[in-house]
């Protein structure tokens, strides 16, 4: 069985999209971007039949200008909060996300509490430059330290 859209939910705060969760569901068939064509970072998702070709191709050399690191975290497995905060270090909500969630953080800041053992793949982009890259911040988890 499969739905004609998946669960997207878009934190937006004072105009600023904070981030995109897309939730585990199943998709109709093709392709369907739940960011627009200016992202920097860009996320989507297919559904093809078996025997769909995609032609073989490469992606060309092209200048891109980065002003903000972007983050995906797709949920393998486990469950967490995600706290989302503004550009001002000022918090403004959470959500639960489980196996099979997506979040793409795009803007101001976030923290997370491992509600259950969990298992995360997360893509952003490069290269990383280490503890220049971050500002650490106390968020609504003072107190309690990991990394």
């Amino acid at each position: 069985m499969t739905a004609d859209w998946l669960p997207v939910e878009r934190i937006i705060h004072e105009g600023l999209e904070l981030a995109v969760i897309v939730r585990a569901a199943p998709a109709n068939e093709g392709i369907r971007f739940y960011t627009g064509p200016d992202a920097t970072l860009q996320i989507g998702q297919m559904l093809r039949p078996p025997g769909y070709l995609i032609r073989p191709h490469v992606h060309l050399p092209l200048a891109r200008t980065v002003s903000y690191t972007q983050e995906a975290l797709f949920i393998r497995s486990g469950r967490l909060r995600v706290d989302f905060y503004d550009e001002k270090q000022q918090f403004v909500e959470s959500r639960e996300l489980k196996a099979g969630d997506v979040v793409l953080l795009t803007r101001g800041g976030h923290g997370f509490r491992m509600l259950e053992a969990t298992e995360i793949v997360e893509v952003k982009q490069g290269p990383y430059v280490g503890e220049g890259d971050k500002a650490r911040f106390d968020g609504i988890d003072d107190g309690y330290q990991n990394s």
